[in-house]
């Protein structure tokens, strides 16, 4: 009978086997050499969301989207020592409220050349391991999890900074499906690497961001301190939350309502979809409602979230500027890019309300 420390040998032989074959990072294009990190900041001196001029504590924000991480943790204290997305509308949006403008692929750049840091920040790629995303990938025949070459194996990123770097702690983001990815092994490997492998202590949660915005809006959140004595507890969430009608605009340009056309096939596709049996279809909702889960494809028909203008009245989409309070960002929030980019970054984003009460729990554990 196999004791539990040969099981656990066998578990670590097993995930550095997984990690240095299967699930590899690959490798720069030939003729392409990593250089040095070089933050590029704005020229304008009005930086809408500027870094606390003492900070308590440094951190990174890797996979940085427009900042959700970075609005959260500079809000408790902390300054940005390097940022990385590859979207160049993204960084556009990044630059414009931070001053800074993230560097490209994380790939490109030597892990030695990262500055030192208390917190690393990662919201890394979710398309992998989302039911949607899955279905998708399987639909056109192409690989998902850590086998999407592009996106799924972009964890071990974090890993290869963590294993050099050595921060206090860590803060990770994915979606809820992550955890029942695979029948779990996508997460045991993700837990055993971060655990076994780099020495931290663990602590996740799946957190619906409805406590804090009008939005139900699942995410698993990861929590890992270097200190084995840390007893660290995620923080209390309000049971109820705010209504839409808190994020609404007063006048709304005539753009965003629904052409009669899409309107029409939106009710007919529903229809179709019910007498089905299915649950596919739009979501209506009014002021005194919450809403479905903000997705990147907004921008395509704004299905998910179609907003009531009452009855006998074709609903609209939500605006921009809407979506970015429904995420938690503030008023003053700048949207440099188009809507249709505006959409796509908005749905991808972290809940900032939501990483602001963890970056306070975090925080007190180091600082």
């Amino acid at each position: 009978m196999r004791t539990k420390e040969n099981k656990k040998v066998k578990t670590a032989t097993k995930n550095k086997r997984i990690l240095s074959a299967k699930y590899k990072k690959p490798t720069s294009k030939p003729g392409k050499a990593k250089e040095p990190y070089q933050p590029h900041f704005g020229e304008s001196a009005e930086i809408p969301f500027p870094g606390p001029k003492v900070p308590k504590f440094k951190f990174i924000d890797l996979f940085a989207g427009i900042g959700g991480f970075r609005m959260a943790f500079q809000k408790a204290g902390g300054k940005c020592v390097f940022s990385s997305d590859w979207d160049k509308y993204s960084q556009e949006t990044y630059e414009a409220n931070y001053g800074e403008k993230p560097v490209g692929d994380i790939r490109s750049v030597k892990v030695s050349d990262i500055p030192q840091h208390d917190i690393l920040c990662a919201g890394f790629p979710c398309q992998p391991f989302s039911i949607a995303g899955v279905s998708k990938k399987i639909s056109l025949g192409r690989k998902h999890g850590f086998e999407d070459e592009r996106q799924g194996n972009l964890f071990f990123e974090i890993a290869k900074i963590l294993k050099e770097k050595k921060p206090k702690a860590f803060l990770l983001e994915n979606v809820k499906n992550l955890r029942g990815h695979d029948k779990g092994r996508t997460f045991e490997i993700i837990y055993n690497t971060l655990t076994e492998e780099l020495g931290y202590k663990v602590f996740y949660k799946i957190i619906d961001a409805q406590s804090v915005v009008p939005q139900h809006r699942e995410r698993i959140y990861i929590v890992g301190f270097k200190d084995q004595n840390v007893d660290f507890a995620f923080p209390e969430f309000p049971k109820e939350g705010p209504k839409l009608g808190t994020i609404l605009q007063e006048t709304v340009p005539d753009k965003y309502t629904l052409t009669p056309h899409l309107w029409g096939y939106l009710q007919a596709y529903a229809k179709k979809h019910a007498e089905a049996g299915n649950g596919f279809g739009f979501g209506l909702v009014k002021p005194e409602d919450v809403t479905r889960t903000l997705s990147a494809r907004y921008y395509k028909d704004g299905s998910e979230i179609l907003v009531s203008r009452g009855t006998g009245k074709i609903p609209r989409r939500l605006t921009p500027k809407e979506c970015a309070a429904l995420m938690g960002y503030p008023p003053n929030f700048t949207i440099p890019v188009s809507d249709t980019q505006a959409y796509r970054q908005f749905g991808n984003s972290v809940v900032v309300k939501v990483v602001e009460k963890l970056a306070a729990a975090i925080t007190k554990q180091i600082c």
